[in-house]
C-alpha cells in the first residue's frame, strides 16, 4: 500500500508521493435567511454583515434575493497565521441571504412559490425585529412591539409547518385507502407526521424535538420551516436599550443596524478613527457572525503549515474520516489516520516540535471524534 502524508494546508497538501491533486475550493456549508416584518432593517443588517450597498428602500413583496459570503471571525485563525507565517490564511465562510418581507397572515393557506423555495434553501434562519422608531418608516403593525412582532414571526413558521403536516397526514390517508403502496412505509411516516403535528398544535417548534437517524433522513427533504434553528436580531435606533428577551426560546443579539451599517462601509483606518470617537469598543456584527455560524452545531478544525491556515467546517459528532472528506473526498476515501493536537495545547506549548515532545500528538483512527479546535493533518492511502 502506498501511503501519502497529506500536510493539508488547505490548498491541497505537500504530498509525499507523486500523485497531484487538486483542492475544491473551501465550500460554503451555511446559508442562513434573513428574515422579517417588512421595514424592520432586513437589508440594513445584511449591508452591515456583509459591507454591501443593498438598496434599503425596497417595498415589501420584492422576489429578489441578495446574496453574500463573509469570513467567519476567529482568533484561533489569527494565532495559527502568526505562529506558522503561512502564505494564505482562509477563514470558515457563512453566506447569507437577505430574502422579501414576510407579511402577516402570509401563512395561512402555507407559504407558497417562490418566497417558500428561498427559505427551504436555508440552514437556519436570522429573524430582523424592528426597535427603532422612525416618522418617515411606518411599522406595518402601526406601533413598535419587539417582542409581538418575534411571536407573530415565529408563529407564521409553526402555521405554514403545521398546515404541511395536515396536508402529507391527508395523502397518507389517501393512500391507505387506495392500497398499493407499502403499508409499512405508510405507517412509519404517519407515525412520524403526527408526532410532528401534536408538536405543532401544541405551537411546540420542531427544532425542539429529538429524531431517529432514520426520520431526519425522512425529512431532509421535506421543508419544515420551524426545523430551522433561529437568531433573533433587535434592530435599535441610537441610544436604545435592547428589550428584554429572556423568554425567548432561541438566541437573540442586540445591536443598532444602521450605525453599524454605516461603520461596514468605511476604511479600515477610518472605521477605527470613528470607534474611537464614539468609544465603541467592538462592533456587535462580529458576535452576531459567530452566534449565527454557532446556530448551526459545525465545528471547525484547522490544517495549518507553511503554505496555508484554513478553517475547515464539519458537522459536530463527525469522525475523522468524516472530516477528512471535507477536504476532499479522496481523503476519506483514502483515510489511514490522522495526525492530531489540540489547539489550546499547540499554542501554550508554541510549536509542534514542542507538542510531540510533550506527547500531546497524536495518531487517532478514522473513528475518532474531532473536537472544536483541533490541529489535523490526514494520511491517505490515494
Amino acid at each position: 500500500m502506498r501511503v501519502c502524508l497529506f500536510r493539508h494546508f488547505g490548498s491541497f497538501a505537500s504530498v509525499c508521493c507523486a500523485r497531484k491533486y487538486t483542492t475544491p475550493k473551501n465550500k460554503v456549508k451555511m446559508k442562513l435567511g434573513i428574515i422579517g416584518l417588512p421595514q424592520s432593517g432586513k437589508t440594513t443588517i445584511f449591508n452591515a454583515l456583509t459591507r454591501g450597498n443593498a438598496p434599503t428602500t425596497a417595498s415589501a413583496g420584492r422576489m429578489e434575493v441578495h446574496q453574500a459570503v463573509v469570513d467567519v471571525p476567529d482568533p484561533r485563525v489569527d494565532i495559527l497565521s502568526k505562529m506558522f507565517n503561512p502564505r494564505k490564511t482562509i477563514y470558515a465562510k457563512v453566506a447569507y441571504a437577505d430574502i422579501a418581507g414576510l407579511e402577516t397572515g402570509s401563512a395561512k393557506s402555507g407559504i407558497s412559490g417562490q418566497l417558500l423555495n428561498q427559505l427551504n434553501q436555508m440552514d437556519a434562519l436570522i429573524l430582523v425585529v424592528r426597535c427603532f422608531e422612525s416618522d418617515l418608516v411606518m411599522h406595518p403593525q402601526g406601533s413598535i412591539n419587539p417582542l409581538r412582532d418575534v411571536e407573530m414571526m415565529t408563529g407564521e413558521l409553526l402555521l405554514n409547518d403545521l398546515i404541511a403536516v395536515e396536508r402529507k397526514l391527508e395523502r397518507l390517508t389517501e393512500e391507505r385507502k387506495k392500497g398499493g403502496t407499502d403499508k409499512a412505509v405508510n405507517a412509519r411516516q404517519t407515525e412520524l407526521f403526527e408526532k410532528l403535528h401534536a408538536a405543532l398544535s401544541d405551537n411546540k417548534p420542531l427544532r425542539d424535538l429529538e429524531y431517529t437517524p432514520e426520520e431526519e433522513k425522512e425529512l431532509s427533504s421535506f421543508g419544515l420551516l420551524s426545523r430551522k434553528r433561529i437568531l433573533t436580531v433587535f434592530n435599535l435606533g441610537e441610544g436604545q436599550s435592547a428589550p428584554d428577551a429572556s423568554g425567548l426560546d432561541h438566541p437573540s443579539v442586540a445591536l443598532m443596524g444602521k450605525l453599524e451599517m454605516e461603520i461596514a462601509q468605511l476604511s479600515p483606518e477610518d472605521a477605527a478613527v470613528f470607534m474611537e470617537e464614539y468609544g465603541i469598543q467592538e462592533l456587535s456584527l462580529n458576535r452576531m457572525i459567530n452566534l449565527s455560524y454557532e446556530l448551526l452545531q459545525e465545528l471547525t478544525f484547522f490544517p495549518v503549515g507553511e503554505d496555508e491556515v484554513r478553517a475547515w467546517v464539519t458537522h459536530r459528532g463527525a469522525t475523522a474520516q468524516e472530516a477528512a472528506g471535507e477536504i476532499h473526498p479522496d481523503l476519506s476515501r483514502g483515510f489511514v489516520r490522522a495526525e492530531v493536537v489540540a489547539y489550546e495545547d499547540l499554542v501554550t506549548l508554541g510549536s509542534m516540535n514542542e507538542a510531540k515532545a510533550k506527547g500531546k500528538f497524536r495518531l487517532e483512527g478514522k473513528e475518532y471524534i474531532v473536537k472544536d479546535g483541533d490541529i489535523m493533518h490526514v494520511r491517505s492511502s490515494l
